[in-house]
């Protein structure tokens, strides 16, 4: 157990002693003020008189009047706990006392000890006082006392101890933004991912890749107080997967996945042919490789070379089919073909060239009209789009569509309420292409009524009318 002089050496400020602490009065439940212990010479030095007697003269000394000494404080808490100190705070109390208040005084006792030691040797007019270098495991009780010139006051005592315990911060990690996306690496490629993590005290690290351990001939960690660092000297496409970090503390844990996956360049395609050859065109078909590199295909690249010169020049690039036909080939001239695979890491190092040549022969273009029948078009008017009721506002104009086919070209007639309206002003027929216009210029409720649209030729006539309303909005 600690003695008196070891809590006022962590708890008091450089100034306070010992001997300074031991001139504060001891405060009881009572509110009263403990008597002074007895000295030697107080002591009887018959032996025959009884123990109990020593305090007499405190007894007989009258305890101040209860208004004089101040209340309890109010409101003891704690403010907060650390590893190695604790902070406490309190209110005035309701009574301060006829004489005035000189302070309050601090004091703990341990649990299981029945001393209270004071943690300030003088009052102090503070309602707030922390408490350092503690140790850890501690556990204790406080109160505090008001004391004025007529004496100390009750104590205010909190109700549970207060225990000196490790600041458990949870684990939290946090995933480098580049490493929030799956991480590609190339075969052969160093990988090495560097992962920050939180945690008080430190927590515990571990790995694992596709959920399974990790194969510590491939992989090495580095685990620190603030970070796991996972190394991958030459990557290999078995490398590719989730890796998961978890961060564990006393029973609290986080874990943050990270996906990883190791390419190389795609095979060639396995095979190409060529099609047919016509014109100036060639067709070629080749089937996809069987090897993309364990990732997707960016597309196809397409090379032609003639056989005089021997030269490759690229006709199509990232193409996805796998199919094509090549222009604008030179007559005369052979041709060869070859079709690259290729990838995030590029084109395949090999290509699948066709094994026979597309030759572009001369030929004698002979114009071979073939006979037909002149057929007759001729149509009667029929409409393709009917005109649509319409709802208008005074004032801005509108327009009716309709589209009618015939052949030949009809006479279209626009008529209202079965009266023609041709010439009219506030009218603008308009036909073009088979599409019949009508606008009406800034329309009046008068103008609201049935509109027809007529088409006629030599071979028959149609018609397709539609209501139009013309009134004021909501808002008029």
């Amino acid at each position: 157990m600690r003695g008196k002089a070891t809590w006022e050496a962590l708890a008091c400020g450089p100034e306070e002693t010992a001997s300074e602490s031991a001139n504060v009065p001891t405060t009881e439940p009572s509110g009263e003020v403990a008597a002074p212990k007895s000295t030697g010479e107080e002591q009887s030095p018959k032996p025959q008189e009884p123990a109990p007697q020593a305090p007499a003269p405190a007894a007989s000394k009258p305890a101040p009047p209860s208004e004089d000494v101040p209340s309890a404080p109010l409101l003891l808490a704690v403010e907060d706990v650390s590893d190695s100190a604790v902070t406490v705070s309190w209110e005035p109390p309701e009574r301060l006392g006829k004489l005035g208040l000189q302070g309050y005084v601090l004091e703990l006792r341990r649990e299981g000890a029945s001393e209270w030691v004071p943690v300030n040797s003088r009052p102090m007019m503070v309602t707030q006082q922390t408490m350092r270098n503690l140790a850890l495991g501690d556990k204790f009780f406080v109160r505090v006392t008001a004391v004025s010139s007529a004496g100390a006051g009750p104590p205010a005592v909190l109700d549970q101890p207060v225990h000196i315990q490790r600041i458990i911060e949870a684990p939290r990690i946090r995933i480098p933004r580049h490493l929030r996306q799956t991480y590609v690496r190339q075969v052969g490629e160093m990988i090495n991912l560097q992962i920050p993590f939180q945690g008080s005290p430190k927590p515990q690290a571990s790995w694992t890749h596709n959920g399974h351990a990790l194969d510590s001939q491939r992989v090495s960690v580095h685990t620190g107080d603030q970070d796991s660092i996972l190394f991958i000297r030459s990557a290999q496409r078995s490398d590719s997967g989730c890796y998961e970090l978890t961060v564990q503390l006393e029973g609290l844990e986080a874990k943050a996945a990270i996906d990883i996956l190791v390419i190389e360049k795609p095979g060639s395609p396995s095979s190409i042919r060529l099609l047919d050859v016509w014109g100036c065109n060639a067709a070629l078909e080749w089937t996809p490789p069987k090897d993309t590199g364990n990732t997707e295909l960016l597309g196809y690249t397409v090379q032609k070379a003639d056989k005089k010169t021997g030269q490759w020049f690229t006709v199509l690039e990232r193409y996805h089919p796998t199919t094509c036909a090549i222009s604008d080939l030179i007559v005369g001239n052979s041709y060869s073909f070859r079709v690259f695979s290729e990838n995030l890491c590029g084109l395949s190092a090999s290509a699948a060239v066709t094994k026979e040549l597309a030759h572009i022969q001369k030929t004698d273009i002979v114009a071979k009209p073939k006979s037909f029948v002149e057929r007759d078009f001729s149509e009667a008017p029929s409409f393709t789009q009917p005109l649509a009721d319409h709802t208008s506002t005074p004032g801005y104009s509108t327009q009716l569509f309709c589209s009618v086919r015939a052949s030949p070209k009809p006479r279209i007639i626009w008529m209202k309420n079965n009266m023609d309206i041709q010439g009219d002003p506030k009218y603008r027929a308009l036909s073009e292409q088979g599409v019949c216009t009508l606008e009406i210029r800034k329309p009046s409720p008068f103008d609201s009524g049935v509109y027809t649209c007529k088409a006629i030729n030599v071979l028959g006539e149609a018609s397709v009318d539609c209501r139009l309303e013309v009134k004021a909005s909501a808002t008029h």
